[in-house]
């Protein structure tokens, strides 16, 4: 409760604004890439950033939208905001066709390039899943600790899983929409190189779990760390 109450005095005071502001863009860019009107009374900084995005998106289908996909390697799973097919130039300069993730970030992108091109590499390894089909309360400690525990036939577990179309696993598309600045810019994430530091990450986790690096002096065998 006092969490609650403290998270909600940081939004009060407004802390979360910029957040909220760039869940509304996203929101907006959703509607946008449906071909659906902008809702009315919509501000003028809103219409000319989703304009800045229209343009800069006209080389793309939009093919489909937040997408939940899990990576079983990883043990990990997460929502993209966009499966796009591009025909064009390539990041090389080749000719490129096919499917590719899409990211739409409306904060500073000038200092997370490796994360964004991990994050999007673990999408693009991602198989689509569909997880109310074994829903669970995750607010409710107790249901979240028997759901974990419960085991479900393989059959049956294999109903959550969709094949995935072939998205490239080489590169993605991050779109940079910084709010209020009416500028859309399109970037090549390497997801190669998203995907070796992706498994790094991975590796660093496991090992970060390790117990026993450290014993008691003094001839004891026994474990302390």
């Amino acid at each position: 409760m006092l969490n609650e109450l403290a998270e909600r005095a940081v939004s009060l005071a407004g802390a979360n604004r910029k957040r909220e502001h760039g869940t509304h863009l996203h929101t907006l860019s959703e509607a946008v890439d449906r071909g659906e009107p902008l809702p009315l009374g919509t501000p003028n900084r809103d219409l000319a950033d989703m304009a800045a995005y229209k343009m800069a998106m006209v080389g793309f289908d939009t093919v489909a939208i937040e997408r939940f996909v899990v990576v079983d390697e990883l043990g990990v799973g997460g929502t993209f905001d966009r499966l796009l097919h591009y025909s064009g130039p390539g990041p090389d300069g080749r000719h490129f066709e096919g499917l590719l993730i899409g990211d739409l970030k409306t904060g500073s992108v000038q200092y997370g390039g490796l994360k964004m091109a991990s994050q999007l590499a673990v999408y693009a390894h991602g198989e689509r899943y569909d997880h109310t089909r074994f829903p669970v309360d995750g607010r409710d400690k107790k249901a979240l600790a028997t759901w974990r525990k419960t085991s479900v036939p393989a059959d049956e577990a294999m109903t959550a899983y969709a094949d995935t179309a072939e998205v490239s696993r080489d590169w993605g598309v991050i779109i940079h929409l910084p709010a209020g600045e009416a500028q859309c810019t399109l970037y090549w994430a390497n997801l190669r190189i998203g995907w070796e530091a992706a498994l790094l990450a991975g590796d660093i986790r496991r090992m970060r779990a390790t117990r026993g690096a450290l014993a008691a002096f003094g001839g004891s065998a026994q474990r302390i760390v």
